[in-house]
């Protein structure tokens, strides 16, 4: 069985107990998340392509953690002018495993 959502601004390509990162949603740790934005469902022989959603598709998920992703540095730099900029950050993320997808 396999499945194609939307989360966040990107698609993910999901199988049950997959485990995927995905943008923070606010949602507990070890609470269950319900996907209704999917554009995709496989299961075997059947395949449905949604225009734009599949109707009555849902895909559930847990929770595992919400966390912050490693750190990603960014150096603005200008040769002469005495200009420099060092900015880092850290993107929230919550990484959930896919437990079930319905059609």
């Amino acid at each position: 069985m396999l499945a194609v959502i939307k989360t966040g601004g990107k698609q993910y390509r999901v199988s049950p107990k997959d485990k995927l990162k995905i943008e923070k949603i606010a949602a507990e740790e070890g609470g269950e998340v319900i996907f209704d934005n999917v554009l995709l469902v496989e299961n075997g022989k059947d395949l449905a392509i949604g225009e734009p959603l599949v109707k009555g598709a849902t895909v559930t998920a847990k929770v595992l953690k919400q966390a912050k992703g490693d750190k990603v540095m960014t150096f603005k730099y200008k040769s002469k002018k005495r200009y420099k900029v060092k900015k880092g950050h850290r993107q929230l993320y919550t990484e959930v495993e896919i437990i079930d997808i319905k059609n």
